[in-house]
């Protein structure tokens, strides 16, 4: 990213002070992880800390700081680089957390690998992360999937989509002002997309790509518009498609600057 994620807005207010205040309207204490170099930086300082105890060994410091601050707690840890998360997404963890687990965590929506830092931990957690970091291991979503951890399936796929580069940021920056035009008229609203064709769609189309304007939100409404445009007689249901290179939902909200590929079925072994 180039500069501190916690610091970046997208909500009128840096993304630290927006999780934190998210994650207070749920629990009866909140606090932010810290390096110690990070206490007095102005972006941390006014909030109540939990320094790390192990520094420079990556978000599982955190976690066991946290663990051995209050071992009686169970901590929902939310990072601080999730603008799409919401309210409903954490208070549907809480509400499906299972207490004799070590854990309660979402399956990622790419992997389907628990997302140790959307998760709640247990106090049972305690003695199994200082072993864990005491072999020298590093990876809270290693430990969890080793754990016993309760997994629930994320009632939003895009929830938990992390920003690490400044495309990113701009992306989900264009992304909340989407949702803040919702009601603006379709002309506000219109997107800047390229698509790209593959197989029978590059012969059905006359070419291998296009860049145009739409007011199309998902991939859906878009192969909808497209259906208009070109003689593309698939439907939906025989097709994938991959938003910037990832597989996505039809129904995943697309930003300006997106690359969209709907991928025919494929004859042959």
């Amino acid at each position: 990213m180039g500069r501190d994620k916690a610091a970046l807005d997208y909500h009128g207010r840096t993304q630290l002070q927006w999780t934190f205040d998210l994650v207070s309207e749920l629990c009866t204490a909140t606090f932010v992880s810290v390096r110690p170099d990070q206490r007095d930086e102005p972006t941390r300082a006014g909030f109540a800390q939990i320094v790390d105890s192990q520094p420079g060994i990556g978000p599982i410091a955190g976690v066991a700081a946290a663990l051995q601050q209050h071992p009686k707690a169970a901590w929902l840890v939310v990072a601080c680089d999730l603008p799409f998360i919401t309210r409903e997404v954490l208070a549907t963890l809480i509400e499906h957390r299972d207490p004799r687990a070590v854990a309660t965590a979402y399956r990622s929506a790419h992997d389907h690998l628990p997302e140790p830092l959307c998760a709640i931990w247990e106090p049972a957690a305690r003695q199994g992360v200082l072993a864990y970091l005491a072999n020298d291991k590093r990876c809270p979503r290693k430990f969890l999937i080793d754990a016993h951890t309760h997994l629930l399936d994320l009632p939003d796929a895009r929830a938990l989509d992390n920003i690490n580069t400044s495309d990113e940021f701009r992306a989900a920056s264009a992304t909340m002002k989407g949702a803040a035009l919702e009601g603006a008229s379709p002309a506000a609203r219109r997107l800047t997309l390229k698509v790209q064709y593959y197989a029978l769609f590059r012969e059905q189309a006359g070419r291998s790509e296009e860049t145009f304007e739409t007011s199309a939100a998902t991939p859906a409404a878009l192969y909808r518009e497209l259906q208009s445009r070109h003689p593309f007689k698939l439907a939906p249901q025989q097709l994938k498609v991959a938003v910037n290179s990832d597989f996505r939902d039809w129904d995943a909200p697309l930003v300006t600057g997106d690359t969209v590929v709907f991928i025919p079925p494929v004859a042959g072994g």
